[in-house]
């Protein structure tokens, strides 16, 4: 998983609420158990017309939000069904963080172990960044999550809150496996010291019953 340390992107401004995960990523192209290629599907029915080309109205489709790395959007992001591929269409689209007053929890947990940063800030705050990233190429955000802190174009800065076990896998870029494999060793040690104490042990071999 890349590390999120310092992130200077473009963001896209989503001024809606209740973006559930099939609007994310529709349930037709969840047949898939493969993290990447989803982000050409990502928000498919508003993205794309019923012939297949792009809907011109839809912000990820204009430039430069075309090439956002942050969504500033609004409240319950992420609610319904609990797909883990929502976060990864997000991601394989490019997106690196999402900034919204609330998420739905499940979406939230899933963007941490999938290397995405969701922050929550009030939603007048929200509304300001969205004004901000109006503004187009112009108004690139810069997330620090070392200092926790939001920097606008024009020069202030907005802090907000994450748990710090979260904020340092990230930065360390560490998914559940990654994390387990800092104790890799220490592991494999108590594997030989067990097969060592427990030698008694039979070894038990499943016959096949066919």
């Amino acid at each position: 998983m890349d590390r999120f340390t310092t992130l200077t992107a473009v963001a896209a401004p989503m001024p809606a609420e209740n973006i559930d995960t099939d609007q994310i990523i529709p349930a037709r192209f969840l047949k898939t158990i493969q993290r990447s290629g989803l982000g050409k599907n990502a928000f498919a029915a508003q993205r794309y017309n019923d012939d297949g080309s792009e809907n011109p109205d839809f912000v990820l489709n204009r430039e430069p939000y075309r090439h956002a790395e942050i969504l500033v959007t609004l409240d319950n992001f992420g609610c319904g069904s609990s797909r883990e591929h929502a976060p990864w269409a997000l991601l394989d689209f490019g997106i690196r963080c999402v900034i919204a007053p609330s998420f739905a929890d499940i979406f939230f947990n899933n963007c941490f172990k999938n290397g995405i940063l969701p922050i929550r800030l009030p939603r007048e705050i929200c509304e300001a960044l969205m004004e901000d990233a109006a503004l187009g190429s112009n108004a690139r955000l810069t997330v620090d999550l070392q200092a926790q802190c939001i920097h606008r174009p024009d020069g202030s800065s907005v802090a907000f809150e994450v748990d710090g076990f979260r904020k340092h896998m990230l930065i360390e870029g560490l998914d559940d496996i990654g994390q387990t494999l800092q104790h890799e060793t220490a592991i494999a040690g108590f594997e030989r010291k067990r097969a060592l104490e427990e030698s008694w042990r039979p070894n038990i071999v499943m016959e096949d019953a066919s």
